[in-house]
């Protein structure tokens, strides 16, 4: 699942980028914001190259890019949220970012667990 979200994750921030240029997210009115959406197309891929070689880092790397991505979407987003509440439902945008969000952050410490005990189970060998 980590690497199928991070990597429709990628596309749409590379295709993103191909649209609307290094201005692509200028409806967020926080700089910050615009500068990490940016960094999404290189941290995205990073994470699944991560954490298709098993590497602890791209779970821990997958957990801070979503905390991040959730709530700079949810701030970011809150003015027409609040305006109308029934865009939440959308099947593209806030609600499906949270939910795999919200998968990425529950199952990151089962999965440091399970690639814990295999890399200790590899060297002791």
């Amino acid at each position: 699942m980590y690497l199928v979200g991070f990597f429709q994750g990628a596309c749409v921030h590379f295709l993103d980028l191909v649209r609307g240029g290094i201005h692509a997210y200028a409806s967020f009115p926080q700089v910050p914001f615009q500068v990490f959406f940016i960094s999404l197309v290189v941290l995205d891929p990073l994470v699944v190259v991560l954490v298709a070689l098993v590497r602890r880092e791209g779970v821990w790397l997958a957990g801070g890019v979503m905390v991040l991505d959730v709530s700079a979407n949810w701030i970011g987003n809150w003015p027409w949220l609040r305006d109308d509440p029934a865009r939440l439902l959308q099947p593209v945008g806030l609600l499906p970012i949270t939910l795999f969000g919200l998968f990425v952050v529950a199952s990151a410490t089962p999965l440091l667990r399970v690639m814990t005990r295999r890399h200790l189970s590899c060297t002791t060998r």
